[in-house]
């Protein structure tokens, strides 16, 4: 919660802050096809997780910095958008050009392939700031042509920013599949070999440390890892997405969000090889409405408590959802062995087809399977409704699985008007619960007997003094 809080300080008094000299973060830079001397960038520096701004530099010669207009094409920059030459320092001096000017806007105009190596576009900025993609803008062609000294976590940063609108009619291109053929987990690696180990691969857009956002009316497709991620954010709109990565492209998160809070999700569609929408440990207040997901693995809060940690989530809501063609359809998963608290959970008006494990809640999450250890603390999950779930299901699994912790119940589980049938094959009638209490408002199918009437006997004093 500290870093919610500093957040917040953040958020009040950008327009006082005053930074350290910012690195425009030059470096060298991968060359997809030949490029004339002058968009050749030598020597430089690895990309870091918190970089600090520095004065705008002055626009190139011949930039568009009329007040009238304040837009900032960066053409006008050096840009050159052929699909082959390295546009990035083109886009530095046009983003700092723009963030030194009260409503301005970057524009990638929409004749354009823009190549861009790994870039932390950073604040505060002038008020009103918007990056107009209107053309195509993508990295490197996958791991072997990204250049060594950038980070392999991140492609575009957008780093203490308030205010800032990402729209446009074009395309952010994540040139991911090279990515996913990574030997490496989560990847399967060529001809399914997978050597042990985690990938590195770069999330493709993320906002950190950010407040006031809207992201909006993009395609955003290809991820090598995550398409978008919001970190330590406050005030996030997003709508009018369409991003979109094959089923089986690992890792490849539609939209992820964690220490954020504050968030609205609406008119998105999405399909990709994982979590439709992914929300992460510190976040509250997630309005997700009108979206449709799948492939993928459906909309899920979590994972939660790893490595014994602490997590919190409060005051999520998801209406008027369509989940299609997905592994998971709404999911909460927790570790054993963490602490803090699911809370405030409603689904509404979500309808299924052809998903695996439509409704579940698995605290005992493990994505090594067989590697983790039991352990007894867990995060507490209360409060959860369903309502208006409809439609088929997957018979490989039931429909709903509720694994709640052997010492920490989950509590306040409500059903209503859910009614789910098999997608092809004979009704499967025995949803799994453990340890789950909760009422059930209508009869449901198929029914869930298991489902513990009130309240248990006694609950562990839970430790979330943050949550």
């Amino acid at each position: 919660m500290g870093i919610l809080r500093a957040l917040f300080s953040l958020c009040v008094v950008t327009s006082f802050l005053s930074l350290g000299p910012r690195s425009s973060l030059g470096r060298s830079h991968f060359h997809k096809g030949k490029q004339s001397s002058a968009h050749r960038v030598n020597g430089g520096h690895r990309v870091v997780e918190s970089p600090v701004r520095s004065p705008a530099e002055p626009p190139a010669t011949g930039a568009s910095t009329s007040l009238d207009s304040c837009v900032f094409d960066v053409r006008s920059f050096g840009a050159v958008g052929d699909g082959s030459t390295d546009d990035t320092e083109a886009f530095r001096s046009a983003w700092r050009a723009a963030c030194s000017v009260e409503s301005a806007t970057v524009l990638v105009p929409s004749d354009g392939v823009f190549i861009l190596t790994s870039t932390i576009f950073s604040g505060p900025c002038e008020p009103g700031l918007v990056f107009q993609v209107d053309g195509v803008i993508m990295p490197p062609d996958g791991p072997d042509n990204w250049p060594e000294s950038d980070s392999k976590h991140q492609w575009l940063v957008f780093y203490q920013l308030e205010g800032m609108t990402l729209r446009g009619e074009g395309t952010i291109e994540g040139n991911g599949e090279d990515w996913w053929n990574l030997p490496c987990k989560p990847h399967r690696g060529p001809h399914g070999s997978t050597l042990p180990g985690p990938c590195d691969s770069p999330v493709l857009i993320r906002f950190f440390v950010s407040c006031n956002l809207t992201v909006k009316d993009l395609r955003i497709e290809n991820s090598p890892q995550f398409h978008i991620k919001f970190d330590a954010c406050e005030d996030v709109h997003i709508e009018g997405l369409s991003i979109s990565s094959p089923a089986f492209s690992p890792n490849t998160d539609g939209i992820h969000i964690e220490n954020t809070r504050s968030v609205t999700i609406y008119n998105n569609m999405i399909g990709n090889g994982d979590d439709c929408i992914s929300i992460g440990p510190g976040c509250s207040d997630v309005d997700i409405q009108n979206v449709t997901c799948g492939p993928g693995h459906g909309i899920s809060i979590g994972s939660l408590g790893m490595h014994n940690s602490q997590a919190c989530v409060s005051n999520v809501s998801v209406k008027n959802a369509v989940v299609r063609n997905s592994d998971n359809g709404v999911r909460i998963k927790t570790w054993q062995g963490g602490m803090g608290s699911v809370s405030g959970i409603s689904f509404d008006n979500v309808y299924m087809e052809n998903v695996r494990n439509c409704i579940i809640i698995d605290q005992y999450y493990c994505s090594n399977k067989g590697y983790c250890q039991n352990q007894s603390s867990a995060v507490y999950v209360s409060g959860v409704s369903y309502a208006n779930i409809k439609g088929t299901y997957d018979v490989r699994s039931p429909p709903i699985h509720f694994a709640c912790s052997d010492t920490l119940p989950c509590t306040n589980i409500t059903m209503f008007e859910v009614e789910l049938l098999p997608h092809e094959g004979e009704l499967v009638d025995d949803p799994f619960c453990w340890n789950a209490y909760g009422a059930m408002q209508t009869a449901t199918i198929p029914p869930i007997p298991c489902l513990q009437d009130g309240q248990p006997e006694s609950l562990q004093e839970i430790a979330s003094p943050d949550c």
